[in-house]
């Protein structure tokens, strides 16, 4: 079932996302959840997509980074961002840490701020101690743009919104982007 994404000024974006017990993980109204979450995500498209998008302050998110959305950027794109395709899975009770101090600074988009993106710097490694969606311990150190949708959809679960970390002269409609790119900062 396809759910509603939350937009920016909804409460639920704002809430900080409580844990879950392993029942709770398990029961059936949650496994139903995690595949409306996925069905959700692919549809707007997206790569993550976290329960307070969708009105839930639960701490679950789903990622999926499809080789098909990969194909589609601009020759080098890939590359330079550190973007590989990264298999569906679910997070549950994460817990973030930056591995060293490398940053990467980057135009970030949102579902929740539809239309919109802005330079964001994030850490450039991460590791991530979680459980997956059968309550399982799960432990994820990913880099490049796979440590950059982690750091995204764990921000969720916090109660932030990457408008809360972008670079502020760099917010333009996603409109804009297409017509001036990283020109339109500079002027």
């Amino acid at each position: 079932m396809i759910l509603k994404i939350r937009q920016t000024g909804e409460p639920s974006l704002r809430q900080y996302a409580r844990p879950l017990g392993r029942d709770e993980i398990l029961s059936a109204p949650m496994q139903e959840l995690m595949v409306s979450m996925r069905e959700t995500m692919r549809d707007a498209p997206g790569v993550g997509l976290a329960a307070p998008q969708i009105g839930m302050a639960l701490q679950i998110a789903v990622i999926e980074d499809r080789q098909e959305y990969i194909d589609k950027l601009a020759p080098g794109l890939a590359a330079e961002r550190g973007r590989v395709a990264v298999p569906f899975h679910v997070i549950v009770n994460p817990n973030l840490t930056p591995i060293g101090e490398t940053t990467a600074t980057f135009y970030e988009g949102c579902l929740s701020v539809a239309g919109f993106t802005a330079i964001v710097p994030r850490a450039q490694a991460v590791r991530v101690e979680c459980l997956n969606e059968f309550a399982e311990p799960l432990v994820i150190e990913a880099e490049g743009w796979y440590a950059r949708i982690l750091q995204h959809e764990i921000d969720h679960l916090k109660g932030k919104l990457y408008i809360d970390r972008m670079e502020t002269r760099s917010f333009m409609s996603a409109d804009n982007f297409i017509r001036y790119g990283s020109k339109a900062i500079s002027q």
